[in-house]
């Protein structure tokens, strides 16, 4: 038997066989739920000629390693397929998931001066999924110039347009976007009537006083910023008083984060990377841990049990001492045997097998 004194790979679940499948459990993986690309809509402060080369080597070469990857972009999709596309071609191998975040303002100012902004973030399951993503987008609106324009890219671009005639292309659709809010209100309905919607769309909202519901203090928004969170399923935020706070541990407990937010919820916190510097690397080693498989289905699984399976830091948590946590198992002598050597989940407490009737023992 080994012991948990020697070294365990935290972020991946491969059995040392490649022929044969985990059999280890659920273990921890750190994602990277939100980061920015070179041609990322707004602020993209990815330089040049090679930004993408760069860009796709300082991702594959994250310590810890990133295994779940959160494409962003406000209110575009593009980078997200272009980051597929290098997958395809033989990029970005230990990325075992990819996925689009689509980030977007409300209509609800902060006490920096900012929008509050919210993240979808979608399956990428379906194999549709782009395309639906975007019927669902192109049904959000936005009032203005005495006209109505819609979440679409030309309808971004029309609104850059019309907020300064001088613009076109890329420098129009990036006026657009800082012009588009979503109206919270419309967003609730139209996720509430798309079955693909629910079942396909996370919503993380930002927890920060900058951008995020933290900011907005308003006394006449202290029901909105409860709605929004309520209607969230993520918040991002790194700090451990905001992390105790949603897991019920601080002035609301379990019960009252169920009747005021609909239950706890986890953390979840990224680089935000705008830059070749900053992406993947979060202030303070503040990474996102998420116990599963490297799927969005592991995400699921964290929104029904945060306290277990989500976690910011600079390394998951590990709750045994290591001297006293088996490690795997190597059972001998048993040619009949398919995996002699058992990898074992630290969180394991029992082994199952067939019982034997108690006259053969």
């Amino acid at each position: 038997m080994q012991d948990h004194n020697t070294p365990i790979d935290v972020a991946t679940d491969a059995h040392p066989n490649p022929n044969i499948p985990n059999t280890r459990g659920s273990i921890w993986h750190r994602w990277e739920p939100h980061v920015h690309t070179p041609g990322t809509v707004l602020n993209d402060q990815f330089t040049g000629a090679d930004a993408w080369e760069r860009y796709l080597a300082k991702i594959e070469s994250a310590t810890p390693p990133i295994k779940a990857l959160g494409v962003t972009d406000y209110y575009s999709t593009t980078t997200y397929e272009r980051v597929l596309k290098a997958r395809a071609d033989g990029r970005l191998k230990n990325c075992g998931l990819i996925f689009p975040n689509v980030e977007m303002r409300l209509a609800v100012g902060t006490v920096k001066g900012r929008w509050a902004n919210l993240h979808l973030l979608v399956s990428p399951e379906d194999p549709h999924h782009l395309e639906e993503l975007w019927r669902f987008l192109s049904r959000l609106s936005f009032p203005a110039h005495e006209d109505r324009f819609n979440c679409t890219k030309g309808d971004l671009v029309k609104l850059g347009q019309k907020a300064d005639g001088r613009l076109s292309g890329e420098a129009a659709l990036e006026k657009g976007a800082t012009q588009f809010k979503v109206s919270f209100p419309e967003l609730v309905s139209l996720y509430s009537e798309s079955a693909w919607a629910r079942e396909n769309i996370v919503v993380a909202v930002a927890g920060s006083e900058t951008d995020g519901t933290s900011g907005i203090r308003d006394a006449s928004d202290t029901t909105l910023r409860q709605e929004i969170e309520k209607f969230s399923h993520v918040i991002f935020a790194s700090s451990a008083s905001q992390r105790d706070f949603w897991l019920g541990r601080r002035s609301a407990n379990i019960e009252l984060l169920r009747a005021r937010y609909g239950g706890p919820k986890p953390c979840l916190h990224g680089s935000d990377g705008h830059d070749h510097e900053s992406a993947g690397r979060p202030d303070g080693d503040r990474y996102s841990w998420i116990k599963g498989a490297v799927a969005f289905d592991s995400l699921r699984q964290a929104i029904i049990d945060p306290a277990g399976r989500a976690y910011v830091g600079p390394n998951p948590p590990f709750r045994a001492s290591p001297s006293q946590v088996i490690s795997s198992v190597e059972l001998k002598g048993a040619a009949w045997l398919q995996t002699p050597t058992v990898e074992l989940n630290p969180g394991l407490v029992a082994i199952m097998g067939p019982a034997v009737p108690a006259r053969q023992r």
